[in-house]
């Protein structure tokens, strides 16, 4: 008993609990990493199978619609890529780059501007949108200037 409680203490102690917590992160990354990969390819599948569709086998209803759906396939792939690099960023180097997660955001919110529908969409919806992308890009300019005076 006395040896299951020190071995126990030893578990706990700060370096060999902050080893163990990293060890469980890497593996959690791993495995996001490899539900990553799954999402890309359904995504890539989708992307290819609907842009087959229209283009070949369904009648013409617009280039115009379907051309901004295909642009949300492609930026649903773009998104899931950079979701991705997130992660093997973090497998690399054990640090979470937050220039990459703001770009990510961008690219979700520029994917959502796209595809908007203007006919469905209130005045106040627009205006989140835009103060989203006036935010995320003050965000990401503070940080890219952080960056490079950290590197210089």
């Amino acid at each position: 008993m006395r040896r299951t409680f020190k071995s126990f203490r030893e578990v706990f102690r700060d370096e060999n609990f902050t080893h163990l917590v990293e060890n469980i992160e890497v593996v959690v990354a791993k495995i996001l990493a490899i539900c990553m990969l799954f999402v890309i390819g359904v995504a890539i599948f989708d992307l290819v199978n609907f842009t087959f569709k229209e283009l070949f086998l369904s009648e013409y209803d617009g280039f115009y619609k379907t051309l901004f759906k295909v642009f949300g396939l492609f930026l649903n792939v773009l998104i899931a890529l950079e979701i991705l690099e997130n992660i093997t960023g973090y497998l690399k180097k054990h640090v979470l780059q937050v220039e990459l997660v703001i770009v990510t955001s961008l690219i979700a919110v520029a994917r959502k501007i796209i595809i908007l529908d203007l006919d469905k969409v209130e005045g106040v919806d627009i205006i989140g949108l835009g103060l989203a992308v006036l935010a995320l890009s003050i965000s990401y300019f503070i940080i890219r200037v952080s960056n490079s005076k950290n590197t210089h």
